[in-house]
């Protein structure tokens, strides 16, 4: 883990507050401006960084991360952390037992017991909804990464598997692994293990306890997972008011076990114009907003706020459909090579692939949209992470772009043209940037090639995505727990999240994707990250754009901030922040 060390010995820098202290200002809200907009609060459903953030509030875990730490950890509904040296896990790795918390009340009544934590976790594996996050879990207690096969079949027995892998003992609940796992410690921190009422999510139509009924609330179409705009967590802020693409209101809840937080109110806006959010900042309508790189020096040039620069775990991707849904698709014009569109595997040509790839000009973008304050990936394996290396990238040269559109589809490509678009979801000025040059560079080989560039509300470019409806999405990944694993699985595994929603099907790269987390010898882990790096490179899968450093501006009265690698600029932990 020396990567990740080092990494995390520079996690955050204070840029400090410049000028004077504001007047503080409504001293128990707290108030975000951003321009992500929330899809889904269901914790087993979630998987993106709005939606987790929402979630992380209002739910709890057994455990968390320990203040910067993403190997370390303090607990919440579990009353301790197990370990081996106190009998918590067991010497071969495959036990673990938690002591739950007594005292714990639900923000809509009824105190938390062991067999809320058991129902908890079966439910959210029984629901696995397709490019959702329970993969990790399944993977984790059960050996499978889905309760379905490639054809979208239920796994026979798989439900059972589920029954067997928790159980409540008295005040503990015990999880049964099938082999040692070593980062479910870190995914237990995660939204989807969070805890919901049994009583209450039964009688609002999730799971009814009884697992031969489990095939019946399994996969639900997105948006119609039960708790979707509903919450009964026993967090410190309970939802008060949703209204979608506007604004998302916290409220204290009062019944909450731990420490009193100082913030009564918190209201995430959402605002996709920097302009406004910058105002907001300005003139202290917003505690904090959301800046993108592009904006940095804007705000470094304001006074009165205290800066922050967090490297992330995370990796940011142009990837390209290979097998496109052209039902009603008007994504891909005609749908066929004619001039007027593409095909549905358009991008199963490599060199549709590597000409794309040769079209990105990574020194370009790293300098005049991330001012170069930003790591560029060469690989799902980001920096930070165990294992990572730097495999070659495609260096900007569109004399070899074209060469490669020349070559593709039997040369079909450069005679007839086509048409198509690459999406981006909406405020995002970073993916903008990459897409539009992406665009015009490809469209200057040949007057034939036509992109559209569009922008997506996020709460439907996730569902169109799930679709298959885009033939190039620009979309990034945060870190589940910091292993290479959570990286590479997800972005080049079939059933990976993004790795399925590309159409990958690749046995050689799913073995090793496999492989690397079966495999608990860091020298043989070592060996099978590198290959997967390589294909990675190799076989053009996608194009890496970067990996942020990003940039937390509050207003100077707010304090609290704790950084964290595992944290995007969305989150943010609100019982931690308060006002001087």
């Amino acid at each position: 883990m020396k990567g990740l060390v080092s990494f995390l010995s520079c996690l955050a820098l204070i840029l400090g507050a410049v000028g004077a202290e504001a007047e503080v200002k409504n001293p128990d809200t707290f108030v975000m401006a951003d321009y992500r907009t929330v899809q889904t609060i269901d914790p087993a459903a979630s998987y993106d960084v709005a939606g987790s953030m929402r979630i992380w509030n209002m739910y709890e875990t057994l455990i968390f991360f320990d203040g910067s730490s993403t190997e370390k950890f303090v607990p919440l509904l579990a009353a301790e952390v197990p370990t081996v040296a106190n009998g918590g896990i067991s010497a071969d790795g495959k036990t673990y037992i938690f002591k739950i918390r007594k005292g714990v009340k639900f923000h809509v009544g009824g105190k938390l017991t062991p067999e809320d934590v058991v129902y908890s976790f079966k439910r959210h594996m029984i629901l696995d909804q397709d490019g959702g996050p329970m993969w990790m879990l399944l993977e984790a207690l059960t050996g499978k990464g889905s309760t379905r096969d490639k054809d979208g079949k239920i796994i026979p027995a798989v439900f059972d598997t589920i029954d067997r892998a928790v159980e409540a003992k008295g005040d503990t609940v015990v999880f049964h692994l099938p082999k040692p796992y070593p980062p479910l410690m870190s995914i237990l921190c995660y939204t989807a293990a969070s805890v919901v009422g049994k009583e209450w999510s039964i009688a609002n139509g999730c799971w009814d306890g009884n697992i031969q009924n489990a095939a019946k609330y399994n996969n639900p179409a997105p948006g119609h997972e039960p708790l979707q705009k509903i919450e009964n967590g026993t967090g410190p802020y309970q939802l008060k008011q949703w209204e979608p693409a506007k604004q998302f209101i916290f409220e204290r809840f009062e019944g909450y076990w731990g420490p009193r937080p100082k913030i009564k109110t918190a209201i995430v806006k959402y605002v996709k114009e920097w302009s406004t959010r910058k105002l907001m900042l300005q003139n202290g309508d917003a505690d904090r907003v959301v800046v993108d790189t592009p904006y940095v020096p804007e705000v470094k040039a304001m006074k009165g706020l205290n800066i922050y620069e967090v490297p992330q775990l995370g990796f940011t991707a142009g990837m390209f459909c290979r097998k496109i849904n052209p039902a009603g698709n008007p994504n891909i014009g005609s749908g066929k090579l004619d001039g007027n569109g593409i095909p549905a595997d358009f991008f199963t040509d490599i060199n549709v692939r590597k000409a794309f790839l040769h079209a990105f000009d990574r020194e370009t973008y790293q300098q005049d949209v991330f001012h170069g304050l930003v790591i560029m990936p060469t690989s799902p394996n980001v920096e930070g992470l165990p294992y990572h290396k730097a495999v070659p990238v495609y260096a900007f040269d569109l004399k070899k772009a074209a060469e490669y559109m020349k070559k593709a589809w039997g040369g079909q490509v450069w005679e007839k043209g086509f048409k198509m678009i690459i999406t981006h979801n909406t405020g995002n000025e970073m993916r903008e940037a990459a897409a539009v040059m992406l665009a015009e560079n490809i469209m200057s080989l040949n007057p034939k090639f036509r992109i559209d560039v569009r922008n997506v509300e996020w709460k439907d470019y996730v569902v169109k995505i799930r679709d298959f409806q885009y033939p190039m999405f620009l979309s990034g990944w945060g870190a589940d727990y910091a292993d290479p694993h959570n990286f590479v699985y997800p972005f080049m595994h079939s059933n990976g999240y993004y790795g399925k929603f590309m159409a990958l099907q690749s046995d050689k790269i799913d073995a090793l994707c496999d492989a690397g987390i079966e495999n608990v010898d860091p020298n043989k882990r070592a060996q099978l990250y590198s290959q997967l790096q390589n294909i990675w490179h190799a076989d053009a899968i996608g194009i890496p754009l970067y990996q942020q450093i990003v940039v937390r501006a509050y207003r100077d009265y707010v304090h609290g901030f704790v950084p964290n690698a595992m944290f995007t600029d969305d989150n943010e932990i609100i019982k931690r922040i308060y006002k001087k």
